[in-house]
């Protein structure tokens, strides 16, 4: 049995690879999955329960069809899908997890975040997240036309895209000091996040003992996961793989 942790796959209608990569995958891994850990931006954009779009249902089946089958299935908010909300959980069987969540994988205590809230040095987007979070701005998205709400959250991803063009490298990425506090508030051992889009594995030295923190990749032109296998719990493995061909 295994556990498998992925995030920013950034599912979206114009890149139907991706969305069939992850359902390869879902399909592939069915038989041995024990657990498995979607630490946000799943979607590109989510403008609500109550707005799924025909070509999302695929994967909310697949997502059904896993959790019915036994394994366990939890998702993490990101920052482009953290309208999802209890109607996405009872269609796919998803357990919605804290934005940080402490859990012990075959004896380690793991810290598991989407990892925007690590980024603290770039100003403009924690302000724009403390907003966008507040329980005013979500009932007032929700409460407009889902035309509407895709026309903002299309709005939103350009406005992202283009500010990430102008930011530096170090700017983007998290705060070194935001990762250990995290680490020593959770009395984790590890931790666990995507966002970034920088898939690594980085050694950490706290308190005079080893840690680790873990990146997941985002999907591309290759998907990424990180595997647990129980016959070999110690040997964590971060891994791309080839996703299909995109089709013109």
């Amino acid at each position: 049995m295994s556990i498998l942790f992925i995030s920013d796959l950034h599912l979206q209608p114009n890149r139907p690879d991706i969305t069939q990569g992850l359902l390869d995958l879902l399909e592939q891994e069915k038989a041995a999955l024990e657990q498995l850990y979607i630490l946000g931006d799943l979607f590109e954009y989510w403008i609500g329960d109550d707005g799924i779009q025909p070509w999302q249902a695929p994967v909310l089946q697949a997502l059904k069809s896993l959790s019915d089958g036994g394994c366990q299935v939890f998702f993490q908010h990101g920052n482009r899908d953290f309208l999802i909300g209890e109607r996405f959980a009872a269609l796919t069987g998803a357990t919605l997890l804290p934005e940080e969540f402490l859990t012990t994988l075959y004896g380690v205590p793991t810290l598991l975040m989407h990892g925007d809230s690590l980024c603290t040095r770039d100003a403009a987007y924690m302000a724009f997240r403390q907003q966008t979070r507040s329980p005013a701005w979500i009932g007032q998205v929700l409460a407009m036309p889902l035309t509407d709400r895709v026309k903002l959250a299309q709005s939103l991803r350009d406005q992202s895209k283009m500010a990430g063009q102008t930011k530096s490298e170090s700017i983007m990425d998290v705060t070194p000091e935001e990762v250990d506090n995290a680490l020593l508030r959770h009395q984790a051992t590890v931790m666990i996040h995507g966002h970034t889009h920088r898939p690594d594995r980085h050694p950490i030295i706290l308190e005079h003992r080893p840690h680790e923190r873990i990146v997941l990749g985002d999907w591309d032109s290759r998907g990424w996961g990180l595997w647990i296998d129980s016959s070999n719990p110690a040997d964590w493995q971060l891994r791309s793989f080839q996703l299909p061909a995109q089709t013109a």
